[in-house]
């Protein structure tokens, strides 16, 4: 692991640069772009009925059940190795029935790969099952602190040791990102989407560098992983699901070796860079004209 990066870097101007990494929206990965109205999803009846009379009750029973038990695991489970083997199991169980299998291409590289960010496009609710279902390892995600405050969600987010995160302002923010840091140098691999959000329209959005921070302060890769599929699977503000392949794509890993917090722009720029070159590669999605 790499520990050319001092825990006390940035330190004269330290807290510029650290704001900057958690707020600065990052353009350089892709060019200038309008934003077009979201698309009008054409959704076949017969998916519309298959959906709200059998699937979305299958995945509430399934989350019910599998997230009683989580819950009751972490009752003992400070490490959250056992809650983990839940949430995989689950996000399996939802793929199964989404009717939607996964091919991961790249697998070989998540084999003896060390702690690392792994930072990957956001396009819909089904992200998080797929990642929980595909990657092999236990991990940690970041989420928004205000899902503690969430009964049953909060106990288990916290029981299981994720990553609260706050972006009200920059100082609750930093903290929220060095907590990050703290999981990463105690071997906790991270999760986590760099845009924040959804996709809108099935394009990649505006990326944050926080993420290339955390990875730089604790010395570790930063690995990127593009999702395809999943968009078209459940877009944003859609309640019917459209049965496909999906598909997870793994980058080659981006050192930190010999950077600093300074290079967290750069270093997040080069990881847009690479998710949105895979994504578009093997998406049905066209890539958007530069104006």
């Amino acid at each position: 692991m790499n520990t050319t990066t001092s825990p006390k870097d940035p330190s004269a101007n330290g807290a510029a640069v650290v704001a900057d990494a958690v707020a600065s929206v990052d353009m350089a990965a892709r060019p200038d772009i309008s934003s077009p109205e979201p698309p009008i999803h054409e959704i076949p009846t017969h998916l519309r009925y298959l959906t709200k009379f059998l699937l979305i009750p299958l995945i509430a029973v399934a989350t019910a059940v599998l997230g009683c038990l989580s819950m009751l695991l972490g009752l003992w489970d400070r490490s959250g190795r056992q809650q983990h083997a839940v949430a995989r199991v689950w996000g399996a169980t939802l793929l199964r029935l989404s009717l939607s299998p996964v091919h991961v291409v790249g697998a070989e590289k998540l084999r003896n790969l060390p702690v690392a960010v792994y930072a990957a496009n956001h396009l819909s609710y089904m992200d998080t099952p797929v990642l929980f279902a595909k990657l092999p390892f236990q991990f940690r995600i970041l989420a928004k602190q205000q899902l503690w405050k969430t009964p049953f969600v909060g106990w288990y987010l916290d029981r299981s040791g994720q990553v609260p995160i706050d972006s009200s302002s920059p100082r609750s923010a930093v903290a929220g990102l060095l907590r990050g840091v703290a999981a990463l140098k105690s071997g906790m691999p991270l999760v986590l989407f760099p845009e924040g959000a959804r996709s809108p329209d099935g394009h990649m959005g505006a990326a944050a560098s926080g993420c290339a921070f955390m990875a730089i302060r604790a010395g570790v890769p930063l690995v990127p992983l593009a999702l395809v599929g999943t968009y078209e699977l459940l877009p944003i503000h859609v309640y019917t699901l459209r049965p496909r392949p999906l598909m997870v794509i793994v980058g080659d890993p981006l050192s930190t070796d010999g950077l600093t917090t300074r290079d967290a722009d750069a270093l997040a720029a080069r990881l847009y860079a690479e998710i949105g070159k895979m994504y578009y590669q093997y998406s049905e999605i066209a890539p958007r004209t530069p104006r």
